[in-house]
Order: C-alpha cells, then structure tokens, then sequence
C-alpha cells in the first residue's frame, strides 16, 4: 500500500498529508528510497 500512495504522490495526485498515519512513515521511506525526499516532506496547516 506504501508504494500505491507512493506513486500517487510522485504523479501529483495526493500529498504526504493525504496519507494514513498509519503508513506514512512507510510511505516516507519509499520516497526516500526513489531519491525523491522533497515530496516526503510534511507541510504544516494543511
């Protein structure tokens, strides 16, 4: 399910914040591991 929420981040659809708590740590990772930590990055007030 990470790498589904993955690629939906990096294709522009949802957002680190859109992502169950649950798994986002997960998801981070699988950004990370794709060289991509920018879109790991949280933003507050969202």
């Amino acid at each position: 399910m990470a790498v589904v929420y993955a690629t939906l981040i990096i294709k522009g659809k949802k957002t680190i914040n859109d992502v169950p708590i649950r798994i986002r740590e997960q998801v981070k990772q699988v950004l990370i591991d794709l060289d991509l930590p920018e879109l790991a990055e949280e933003t507050e007030g969202v």
